[in-house]
């Protein structure tokens, strides 16, 4: 027979796998984004050194958003996960 926590467990451990899918796709395009942009405002003689510093802000403030919202999404993952837990 199957219990409804079981079936809620598996629905959270296929919604986790999504999610660390999602993520790791997300990052392997950032990181060959931000190797695109680094070799462009490398090259671009026309930018000054401060439009490059802000671009690379830009993409240091963009990987730290995701990296806190990516460990939010894995703690909130974490506290279903112990709700469910079999407690002895």
């Amino acid at each position: 027979m199957i219990h409804p926590k079981d079936t809620l467990k598996q629905m959270i451990d296929i919604n986790k796998s999504i999610c660390a899918n999602a993520f790791n796709n997300m990052s392997t395009i950032h990181d060959q984004m931000e190797k695109v942009v680094n070799i462009y405002i490398g090259q671009a003689s026309g930018m000054s050194e401060e439009g490059k510093k802000a671009v690379r802000e830009w993409a240091s403030m963009y990987r730290k958003g995701f990296e806190d919202f990516k460990k939010l999404v894995e703690d909130n993952f974490a506290k279903m996960e112990s709700f469910f837990q079999d407690k002895k």
